[in-house]
């Protein structure tokens, strides 16, 4: 195990970044924190979470796919992409990292591949960062996450223990990095760690949600499924998930694991050229996967029962009982109207047998 001095981790990003471009949590304006590209000056915010998750490097909010120019019956087609270069993010927590596998089994492990996505996260370094202090809002520990990180995390594992960063590599990309970092890190005895391990562990056990009941989630029967769907016929699930739902859908936009996306095509103006841009999209809204006819999804409770049910149960089923979800609470702390995951894990348990 490497480390270095929690008052000296400036000269590590200094090397770090002098070499590849270098993201790190950052305080912002509000009060909270954002992943910053480092530069001499940036500090390491101390904040738990940032407002997004770092899914946001791989999967950005908006991209240019390709561009079209027409001249007469001629079409000439233009790709964009350019080969990305390697690049590190530092501080990504233990939930977020999971994240990143949800959307892998999506993008990168089904036939087509999403080249795009793809490209980002072979050149991606991740370093995960235990969280010292979980929030009352998380339960990441429901999916069988460990923020202390005593599962490997990312490609480098670290820990913050008694003023020392701690660093662990966990892939190819992880031992690359801590090689490339030696100069400023020392061998280390990992007593500390193990002391910091078992006392975030400690922390995460009286957490208010460490212990949700996922019993009836997770891997159902087709029969099973059918049953949750249809819960409104006796228990009104789906209509009191759904109530007071604005359909604003900072969920979505919050969540590490979602993945939906539009495309859109932009002229460019008088060479009659046309952009196509991929950007977000939110299950929440009322015009999502709209088609010619309709939209499929008439009610905000059929939108809410669509998002939550692929969370819970559709997703799972279709990944060997892996949840779309990670726990990392955002949802809980984003929503205008205080409707949230936690609330539907709850009401789906006491609702009786499937």
């Amino acid at each position: 195990m490497l480390s270095i001095a929690a008052d000296k981790i400036d000269s590590l990003f200094e090397l770090i970044g002098s070499k590849q471009p270098l993201y790190l949590p950052v305080d912002n304006n509000s009060g909270k924190a954002d992943f910053k590209k480092w530069e001499k000056g940036t500090k390491l915010s101390s904040a738990l979470k940032t407002v997004r998750s770092a899914k946001d490097f791989f999967f950005p909010k908006t991209e240019h796919m390709v561009s079209y120019k027409v001249s007469g019956k001629e079409i000439e087609v233009e790709d964009p992409r350019k080969e990305v270069e390697d690049f590190v993010i530092f501080g990504v927590r233990a939930c977020d990292a999971k994240g990143f596998e949800c959307i892998d089994n999506v993008y990168m492990h089904m036939n087509p591949q999403d080249s795009y996505y793809t490209n980002r996260r072979e050149h991606g370094t991740v370093i995960t960062l235990a969280c010292n202090e979980p929030a009352k809002e998380c339960f990441c520990s429901t999916y069988g996450i460990d923020a202390s990180l005593a599962k490997a995390s990312g490609d480098v594992s670290s820990w913050c223990a008694d003023g020392t960063f701690y660093f662990a590599a966990n892939t190819d990309k992880g031992k690359k990095f801590l090689e490339a970092a030696k100069s400023v890190l020392k061998d280390s005895d990992d007593k500390a760690v193990e002391a910091t391990k078992k006392s975030i562990s400690e922390k995460i056990e009286k957490l208010p949600f460490a212990h949700l009941d996922l019993s009836k989630l997770g891997k159902v029967t087709p029969e099973q499924m059918n049953k949750i769907f249809d819960k409104d016929n006796k228990t009104k699930i789906w209509e009191k998930a759904s109530e007071a739902c604005l359909g604003c859908g900072t969920c979505t936009y919050v969540c590490p694991t979602c993945m939906c996306f539009d495309v859109r095509d932009f002229a460019t103006g008088t060479d009659k050229g046309i952009r196509q841009v991929r950007c977000w999209d939110s299950c929440m809204y009322n015009d999502f996967t709209q088609m010619a006819a309709e939209n499929p999804r008439h009610t905000q409770k059929e939108r809410s029962r669509q998002r939550f049910m692929h969370k819970l149960v559709y997703y799972p089923m279709a990944h060997e009982g892996l949840f779309s979800c990670v726990g990392c609470g955002r949802c809980l702390t984003s929503c205008p109207v205080n409707m949230n995951i936690v609330k539907v894990i709850k009401m789906i348990q006491e609702a009786g047998e499937l």
